[in-house]
């Protein structure tokens, strides 16, 4: 397989280097957390995806979450089928299309939705711990235009 020399073509990029291995780095430590958090498993990610299809008044399917989690059909509706089963989503038959199945997260899944937001911040807050107030306003921002400028 041949491989570009990167967007430089050979010249190293500081910035771009340390973007990367810290990206790679957050990969990782959310791989060890999601293994370890084990009771809860992978399915309370289809959450996030109802959530913010709520957000947006716009209705999300098992396709929807598929492409939203970066996985195929099977692995969603498998997904999808732990996070209905723990009786945090419930599906609703589209009344205009009887095949298609809307998700909507139940009172315990917006429950859970607000403790895991709760933990979120408080892991975020400790990790900003002694960073000031203009400081976390501009990592926002900054963060914020760089997802927003992923593919």
């Amino acid at each position: 397989m041949h491989l570009e020399a990167g967007v430089n073509k050979g010249r190293v990029d500081k910035s771009l280097l340390a973007v990367e291995r810290a990206m790679v780095e957050i990969r990782r430590r959310q791989r060890r957390r999601a293994l370890a958090r084990g009771a809860v498993g992978p399915h309370v990610d289809v959450l996030d995806v109802v959530e913010a299809a709520e957000e947006s008044g716009e209705r999300v399917t098992v396709s929807a979450v598929a492409q939203a989690l970066g996985v195929d059909q099977p692995r969603a509706s498998k997904l999808v089928a732990a996070a209905v089963e723990e009786g945090w989503v419930r599906r609703e038959a589209d009344q205009a299309d009887g095949r298609r199945a809307y998700l909507v997260r139940t009172a315990s899944g917006r429950e859970l939705s607000e403790v895991i937001h709760e933990r979120r911040q408080e892991a975020f807050d400790r990790a900003m711990d002694g960073w000031t107030d203009a400081e976390r306003e501009v990592f926002a921002s900054l963060l914020g235009r760089f997802v927003g400028g992923l593919p």
